[in-house]
């Protein structure tokens, strides 16, 4: 039997739970465990290459540092990395006020540790910092304002769908545990439809197939609801009891009718009727959203709109129905459990200044002043290869006096540096986790030691602080001791409000969130406003500027005078093997992994006379990159892929070629309105 309980804080949907074996301090075997019912079947190459994370030879085992007039990042003591990173503090501090220092945290691990870097900041004096989100807040916010709240269904029941729409989500390569129910429930007789510009494994058992325009999703839910509307095949019960603006919804649509819809989303006219005929015969219905599509500048309008798809047709509360996009039900220890988590606020508190927009870092950085940005501290994050705009991101940073970067290997972020931390592993400090999939809470056990010269961030913050004169009751109050016992005490404190939650339960397995609903609104309660579904949105009108009801407009980049020089959308998808920009640096990852290439339907390579493997360039007018194209039939004509993650020193990040833009609502990156052309390269 396996010797510890754990589970991965990763920023993925299956969280999942781990059986893991140790043998002379080294992890021998890791398996899943049974007790997560949301991910039984198995771990997958990313969770079972923590074997080899842990012990790569690319880890940073030590401090790194850059001197004076020598090339490069060299080992350093604690000691000196400490004093180094102290005395710059005391000195932009006194020179510039605390506002001069960047911290930017990013959701590499989940955690409730992860909260130590913020009461640092506000232990020193404060600090300047970032608001939003690279994620998925556009999508967030269009739920809370239509729904009230982001949670969704157990992901078990979408086995009692009949019909099920991957709507621009690919679960067989990104949520891999998903597909597991899914195929349960094709087996039961269910349908299933994927909408995507690309044909993807997920598709492989689909029913229909749809390949829109990217961007153009929101106009695709509004000509699907102008038929539902037009044919009278909308739920006349649930929306007089459930719905908030049918009459001025119903009217809005008018305006998509077949022909139009089609125009705008490039879909025929009779596969937009074909949609709508199985959503008005397939009951119940499940609605599973991706978080790729939300990142365009018209976003949070699209996800209201086929959010509203669902509500006409009486497809939420029931068992088998719903929309599933965020299901933050194991948020039980945050103050906030909706996008507002993310908006900057409305004053400052005088001492954090929360003024940096995650989507725009790299010019907001460069911008800023009163006082100018000296310093950052990056954790958690590699913002130079996954904020939009990297040309700017690097310029930002490289502006700066001093760097510092925590990180367990060096990534295209740690490279620029001054000071290099090394992390701690999952395995090296014990946590509490949550997870935006299910809604089990579980413990992230301590498992082995970190290696001699590595340290847990709250340890590295606990002894920069002394360095800084920080010490007595304050100091143990956020951060705890090195002992294993005063981080169990730590988190104890954190699971005192809830009896069900307790470090002994926790070791045994995942735990549901207290107060979990395994079918979401299944009591009907709403609460946004109006205390229903709101369809007609006066708060979206009020804090975001959009129109309360989910009128369609097209991304911004996509005007048609852009679209001459640019004619081709790019697309960059997530791969099975890895996590944006984790675990691709590992042998065993890449061993088994595709090398970077420009995927182009044969459509655009004839255009353009590429044939298959040529060395392309990709670019427009903020950056380019040289790769080798393979034709992919798969791909509708008119768009491009480049998977992301990839880091600069790889072979180049696709945010060469984005713009660092916000979404029309939750402060989100709109880093997917993209436009390109491509060429056989010079070389």
């Amino acid at each position: 039997m396996p010797d510890y309980t754990t589970a991965c804080p990763r920023n993925c949907y299956s969280t999942c739970s781990m059986l893991v074996e140790v043998e002379n301090g080294r992890v021998r075997r890791i398996e899943p465990h049974p007790g997560n019912r949301a991910a039984p079947g198995g771990l997958c190459l990313k969770g079972l290459s923590y074997a080899e994370r842990i012990v790569s030879p690319d880890r940073l085992l030590r401090p790194l540092g850059r001197a004076p007039g020598v090339d490069g990042l060299h080992p350093v003591s604690w000691d000196e990395a400490l004093e180094r990173i102290a005395s710059r503090l005391l000195d932009l501090r006194e020179r510039h006020g605390p506002q001069s220092i960047l911290y930017c945290s990013g959701s590499g691990t989940k955690g409730l540790l992860n909260a130590a870097g913020m009461h640092f900041w506000r232990l020193f004096g404060g600090c300047t910092t970032t608001y939003g989100d690279l994620c998925w807040p556009a999508g967030l916010e269009a739920t809370r304002l239509t729904l009230g709240e982001n949670k969704h269904s157990a992901p078990w029941d979408i086995v009692n769908a009949r019909l099920i729409i991957l709507w621009g989500k690919n679960p067989a390569e990104t949520n891999i545990h998903q597909m597991r129910f899914i195929d349960q429930a094709l087996e039961r007789g269910a349908k299933l439809v994927v909408v995507d510009p690309r044909r993807t494994e997920s598709s492989e058992r689909a029913e229909l197939l749809v390949q829109p325009r990217p961007g153009s999703d929101g106009a695709l839910a509004l000509g699907i609801a102008h038929l539902l509307c037009r044919n009278d095949r909308f739920h006349h019960e649930f929306v007089e009891r459930h719905c908030l603006g049918f009459p001025e919804f119903s009217e809005l649509v008018r305006e998509y009718d077949p022909d139009h819809a089609s125009r705008l989303t490039d879909v025929p006219a009779r596969t937009i009727e074909r949609l709508s005929g199985l959503l008005a015969d397939t009951r119940p219905a499940t609605l599973c959203a991706g978080f790729g599509m939300q990142r365009y500048t018209n976003s949070g309008q699209t996800m209201r709109a086929m959010i509203a798809l669902l509500a006409i047709t009486g497809n939420i509360g029931q068992p088998g129905s719903g929309w599933q996009f965020a299901n933050l039900q194991s948020a039980v220890f945050d103050a906030v459990k909706d996008p507002l988590a993310f908006y900057p606020p409305e004053e400052s508190d005088g001492v954090v200044r929360v003024s940096i927009s995650t989507a725009r870092i790299g010019q907001d950085m460069l911008a800023t002043r009163d006082p100018e940005l000296k310093m950052a501290w990056v954790e958690r994050g590699n913002p130079i290869t996954q904020n939009p705009e990297t040309p700017a991101v690097l310029q930002a940073f490289r502006a700066l006096e001093f760097r510092v970067v925590v990180d367990q290997f060096l990534t295209d972020t740690a490279r620029e540096a001054d000071i290099v931390l090394p992390a701690k592993s999952l395995f090296e400090q014990s946590d509490v986790i949550g997870a935006y999939w299910h809604s089990y809470i579980q413990l992230k056990q301590k498992i082995l030691d970190p290696p001699p010269d590595v340290k847990p961030e709250t340890e590295i913050y606990r002894l920069l602080a002394m360095k800084l004169g920080i010490r007595g009751e304050v100091l143990s109050q956020y951060f705890p001791g090195p002992a294993d016992s005063e981080v169990e005490e730590w988190v104890e404190r954190k699971l005192a409000p809830f009896p069900e939650l307790t470090l002994a339960r926790l070791r045994e397995g995942p735990v549901p969130a207290p107060g979990n609903q395994e079918i979401a609104f299944s009591d009907f309660v709403f609460p946004t406003p109006s205390g229903k579904i709101e369809l007609l949105s006066r708060e979206a009108a009020r804090r975001w500027d959009v129109d309360p009801l989910p009128r369609y407009t097209t991304p911004i980049e996509f005007t048609e005078q852009r679209q001459k020089k640019y004619p081709l959308h790019l697309i960059t998808p997530n791969t099975k093997n890895r996590i944006h920009s984790q675990f691709g640096n590992l042998r065993m990852i890449r061993d088994v992994s595709e090398p970077l290439e420009v995927s182009i339907s044969p459509v655009d390579a004839a255009r353009c006379g590429i044939a298959d493997g040529t060395l392309v360039r990709v670019f427009n007018d903020r950056g380019s990159l040289e790769l080798p194209a393979r034709l992919d039939f798969s791909l509708k004509p008119g768009c491009l892929s480049i998977p992301n993650g990839w880091w600069i020193s790889e072979g180049g990040t696709v945010n060469f070629l984005s713009c660092g833009r916000e979404t029309d609502m939750g402060h989100g990156a709109a880093f997917h309105d993209v436009l390109v052309e491509v060429e056989k390269a010079a070389r």
